[in-house]
C-alpha cells in the first residue's frame, strides 16, 4: 500500500511513525547549524509547512531528560537527509530544552480570550518539562520554583506570564545545564486577530514584553526560530534585538525548507501513479518564488494529490480559501479607491505591478493603502515575483497572482463583496426602467454599477452573468433565474413575476471583443432570443406580457437594446 497523504497532520513523530508520506525537509536543520543565527524569524504564507517544520526541529534537538525517549526521537530521522549531512549535525540531536509553543489559538473575539489561550499554551508547555524541573528542583531558589509551578498550573499573574520564556530558559539550564532552543510558531496570529477584533496595541504590548524576556540578553538562550506570515516591524515587537534574523520569500537562504519544489511535486506524483495530472497542479498551485526557488503550496499539493487518488479525472479546486483568515483581502476589496480597484483588475487580468519593498511594516500600516497594502498581499502570499531590480536604493518587485487557485480566491472574494455591496443598494429605478422598455436608463444605471466595482475579464461571460443576475434578484417583486433550458437553446436570464398576470423579461448577454462591437453584439443578442425561441417556456407557463433585452459587455462599459412586446405586436 501508498503510504497516507498528511492532510492536517502537523506533528512530526506522528508523521514518522505512523508511516505518512513525507517531504523531507530535515536539511533546514543544517542550514540553521551552519548559519549560527541567534533569533531567525520566518515569514511564510500559511499552510506552507511551518508548524511541521518547527516540529520536527524540536524532535531533533531536545533532550527530553529521557534516554529511551531520547533514542526514540534519535530513530524517526533514520534515513533523512540530516543524517547523511554528517556527524558534525547528528551529534546535536537531543542537546538542548526545547520550548515549543504555538501562538495560533490566540486567534479569538476578546482581548481576555487571547491572553488566556496564550497563557494556556505557555502552561502546557511548563507542564511537559515538570519532571524535568522536578528532578533537579534543589538547584532552583524557592521563587523560581515556585513561579514555575504556577506557571505550569496556570495560576500566575499577568506580570509573571510576560517574562515566563526566560524563567523557563534559566529554570531548565540550571536543572540540566543545557540551554534552550525556543521554537514559536505563528507568533503574527495574536496580531493579526487583534487588529480585525480592536485590541492591536493592547495585544503588541503583551507580545513584546513575551519576547524581549527571553530574546533580549539571554544567556541561557542557544537559538530561537519564530515563524509568522508577515514581518512586523522591528519597532513594534522585537525592540532591541541587534541580533534578529529575518528570512523572508526575498531570501534565497532557507528558500527550499517551506513549500514543495518541482522536483519534490514530481517525484510524488510519480511515487503514487497520478504523473498525468501534474499539469493541473502547476496551473493552479504553483507560481510562488522564494528567493530564486519555484515553489508550490503544499497544502493544496496534497488535498489534490488526496483527491486524485479517489478519481484521476479530479477537477483542481481552490483549497488553500479555507485554510486562514481573508480578512486581509476582504478589507482591501471593500475600501479600495478607484485606483486600487484598477491595479486589481490588471493583477486579475495576467498583468503586473510595480511595487517598492517595506519589509518592516504593521497591521495598521495597512489602513494606509498604497505601497503598503501590495507588501501585505505579498508577504501573505496572495502576490509573488516575478521579477526584482534595485532602483533609488530601494527594492522593488514586479508582482503578479501566483497562479489559478489564488486567483480564483479574488474573484470568490470580489463576487463575496459586490453581491453584499449591492444587497444594500435600492434598483427600483432599474426595474422601473426594464417595465418601462427604457434601455438607455437602464444602460445607465448598469454603466454606473460597472464603473464601481471590480471586474476580471479572464472569465467575462461568468462575471458579467454573476454581476447582473446579483442586481436583479434584489427586487422582492421578481423571481431570477439564470441559463434555464428554453426553446432551442439556453436564455441567459429570465425575469418573471410570480403571477402569472404580472410582467415577464428575458435578457441575453454577449461580451463584445472591443468597444466598437458594443452596439453590433446588443442587436444580435436581442435578435438570438428570437431566433431560438427563448420565451416558448414563458409562454408555456402562461406568462402574456414578455419583453426581451439584449446586453453587451465590453469591460466598463454596457449597450442595451430593447425588443417588441410578445403579445403587443
Amino acid at each position: 500500500m501508498k503510504k497516507a497523504l498528511p492532510i492536517g497532520v502537523d506533528n512530526f513523530e506522528e508523521v514518522i511513525q505512523e508511516g505518512y508520506c513525507y517531504i523531507d525537509k530535515t536539511l533546514l536543520i543544517q542550514e540553521l547549524l551552519d548559519l549560527k543565527g541567534k533569533v531567525n524569524l520566518f515569514t511564510r504564507p500559511r499552510r506552507f509547512g511551518k508548524t511541521l517544520n518547527l516540529s520536527m526541529l524540536r524532535y531533533f534537538f531536545e533532550d527530553t531528560g529521557n534516554a529511551e525517549k531520547n533514542a526514540r526521537n534519535r530513530e524517526l530521522f533514520r534515513g533523512l537527509k540530516i543524517m547523511e549531512a554528517g556527524e558534525t549535525y547528528a551529534e546535536q540531536m537531543g542537546m538542548y530544552s526545547v520550548l515549543n509553543l504555538t501562538l495560533k489559538s490566540a486567534k479569538q473575539k476578546s482581548l481576555e480570550n487571547a491572553y488566556f489561550m496564550i497563557q494556556s499554551e505557555i502552561a502546557s508547555e511548563f507542564d511537559r518539562h515538570r519532571e524535568i524541573l522536578e528532578a533537579g528542583k534543589e538547584r532552583l531558589t524557592t521563587k523560581e520554583y515556585e513561579q514555575y509551578l504556577e506557571i505550569a498550573d496556570e495560576k500566575a499573574d499577568e506580570k509573571q506570564v510576560r517574562g515566563a520564556l526566560k524563567l523557563f530558559s534559566r529554570c531548565m539550564f540550571k536543572v540540566t545545564g543545557k540551554k534552550t532552543v525556543l521554537l514559536i510558531d505563528e507568533y503574527d496570529v495574536p496580531l493579526e486577530n487583534a487588529y480585525f477584533e480592536g485590541f492591536y496595541r493592547e495585544m503588541v504590548d503583551f507580545i513584546r514584553s513575551l519576547f524581549e524576556s527571553v530574546l533580549k540578553t539571554n544567556e541561557y538562550l542557544q537559538f530561537a526560530v519564530i515563524t509568522g506570515c508577515l514581518r512586523v516591524s522591528k519597532e513594534s515587537i522585537f525592540t532591541g534585538l541587534n541580533h534578529l534574523r529575518i528570512i523572508s520569500v526575498l531570501d534565497q537562504q532557507y528558500s527550499e525548507h517551506f513549500g514543495f519544489t518541482e522536483a519534490e511535486v514530481q517525484d510524488m506524483m510519480k511515487y503514487y501513479g497520478v504523473e498525468s495530472r501534474f499539469p493541473a497542479i502547476k496551473e493552479w498551485y504553483d507560481g510562488y518564488t522564494f528567493g530564486i526557488t519555484e515553489v508550490y503550496n503544499p497544502w493544496s499539493v496534497i488535498n489534490y494529490m488526496y483527491d486524485l487518488l479517489a478519481d484521476s479525472n479530479a477537477f483542481p479546486r481552490p483549497y488553500w480559501i479555507n485554510t486562514s483568515s481573508n480578512d486581509i483581502i476582504k478589507d482591501m476589496i471593500a475600501g479600495a479607491d478607484r485606483e486600487t480597484k484598477m491595479q486589481i483588475e490588471m493583477l486579475l487580468s495576467g498583468g503586473t505591478l510595480d511595487i517598492q519593498v517595506h519589509e518592516e511594516v504593521t497591521y495598521e500600516d495597512m489602513r494606509s493603502r498604497g505601497e503598503n497594502l501590495w507588501n501585505f498581499l505579498y508577504f501573505t502570499g496572495y502576490l509573488t515575483k516575478k521579477s526584482e531590480y534595485f532602483r533609488e536604493s530601494s527594492i522593488y518587485l514586479q508582482a503578479r497572482i501566483p497562479n489559478t487557485e489564488v486567483k480564483t480566491i479574488y474573484q470568490n472574494t470580489i463576487l463575496g463583496w459586490f453581491r453584499q455591496k449591492i444587497a444594500r443598494q435600492d434598483f427600483r429605478d432599474l426595474y422601473r426602467a426594464m417595465e418601462d422598455g427604457n434601455a438607455e436608463m437602464m444602460e445607465e444605471i448598469l454603466n454606473e454599477q460597472l464603473f464601481s466595482t471590480i471586474s476580471f475579464y479572464d472569465s467575462a461571460e461568468n462575471f458579467y452573468h454573476g454581476f447582473l443576475a446579483g442586481i436583479l434578484s434584489q427586487s422582492q417583486n421578481y423571481i431570477v433565474k439564470s441559463n434555464r433550458e428554453s426553446g432551442n437553446g439556453r436564455n441567459d436570464i429570465s425575469v418573471k413575476s410570480p403571477s402569472l398576470r404580472g410582467r415577464s423579461f428575458i435578457l441575453e448577454l454577449k461580451v463584445s471583443k472591443d468597444i466598437d462591437a458594443l452596439e453590433a453584439d446588443a442587436e444580435r443578442a436581442l435578435q438570438q432570443i428570437y431566433d431560438k425561441k427563448y420565451m416558448d417556456e414563458l409562454r408555456t407557463e402562461g406568462y402574456k406580457k414578455i419583453d426581451c433585452y439584449g446586453i453587451s459587455f465590453y469591460r466598463k462599459d454596457c449597450e442595451v437594446r430593447f425588443g417588441k412586446r410578445d403579445g403587443q405586436q
